[in-house]
């Protein structure tokens, strides 16, 4: 498998929550000094910018932030929650903010150095939410504003979901009917996802 070269522009050009369901079992892949480390997407959460209550972007709001989510579909876009570190693919239209959070991967490669990094030698906790798979793989706002089709931290292709399913985005309480929107996308009975909620299969 090719790790130098992510997935071509064009992937990312998808509508936003078509994207958010075809990054499910793609393989996100980071290179670092210390080694390579990657992990299968399964789960993703949907944010639809301007119109979406849940979105760092809602209202057009611009910030140092939130900058990237105006540029081209396909970039990263990390920002500190507390103290770890989320990544997001910044999705739609040019000067259209949306964008997708990884949730979870499965872990695949380098799992020794994401036990390190994470103090933990349980598999299924290693990288089963959005600031556990960023320690794990060494994902770190240095990676703001990169692309995801070029090195050191890129999606490739992996392997096709055989079935995906859909619920409420998580931690969102107080977005008023957003909060309901079933933008969250996980891989149907996947030990690795996040939080296993309620929700309808694809």
């Amino acid at each position: 498998m090719n790790y130098t070269q992510g997935l071509p522009a064009d992937f990312f050009q998808q509508p936003t929550l078509q994207l958010a369901q075809s990054l499910l079992g793609c393989l996100l892949v980071k290179e670092t000094t210390e080694g390579i480390a990657s992990g299968y997407i399964v789960e993703t959460e949907a944010y639809i910018g301007p119109e979406d209550r849940a979105a760092h972007s809602y209202n057009n709001r611009r910030t140092k932030r939130t900058e990237v989510m105006f540029g081209e579909a396909g970039l990263i876009y990390t920002y500190k929650m507390h103290t770890h570190t989320l990544v997001n693919v910044v999705s739609g239209p040019l000067e259209k903010p949306e964008a997708i959070l990884i949730r979870a991967v499965e872990p695949y490669m380098g799992i020794d150095l994401m036990q390190k990094r994470r103090g933990t030698d349980n598999l299924k906790n290693l990288t089963s939410g959005p600031g556990k798979l960023t320690k794990a793989l060494g994902i770190t706002m240095e990676d703001y504003g990169h692309s995801f089709s070029t090195p050191p931290l890129v999606i490739v292709q992996g392997k096709i979901p055989d079935e995906i399913s859909s619920g409420a985005r998580i931690g969102i309480d107080n977005t008023g009917e957003a909060k309901e929107y079933p933008w969250r996308f996980w891989v149907t009975n996947n030990p690795f996802v996040s939080r296993h909620r309620k929700g309808t299969s694809k």
